[in-house]
């Protein structure tokens, strides 16, 4: 288990194993997101929403009409 110190600003150092773990470097981010009252996970923040592209397949492009048609089939059936 690792531990850190807070300092008088309100400043931790992340223990190395940790930053290994996380991937995470000098400049890098990290977010602290509560997964209950007083727990916490840290997640790294580090990379760019564009190493998101090729992730998923393209998909159809669809028209406005065409989503509005799929729109008003849905609803009539709904009733």
């Amino acid at each position: 288990m690792s531990t850190a110190t807070v300092t008088s600003k309100g400043q931790i150092t992340i223990p190395a194993e940790v930053r290994r773990s996380l991937e995470v470097d000098t400049g890098d981010r990290i977010e602290f997101i509560q997964i209950e009252p007083g727990r916490f996970e840290l997640i790294a923040a580090t990379h760019s929403v564009k190493a998101l592209k090729g992730m998923f397949k393209a998909k159809k492009s669809v028209s406005v009409d065409e989503m509005n048609r799929a729109i008003a089939k849905r609803g009539a059936s709904a009733k």
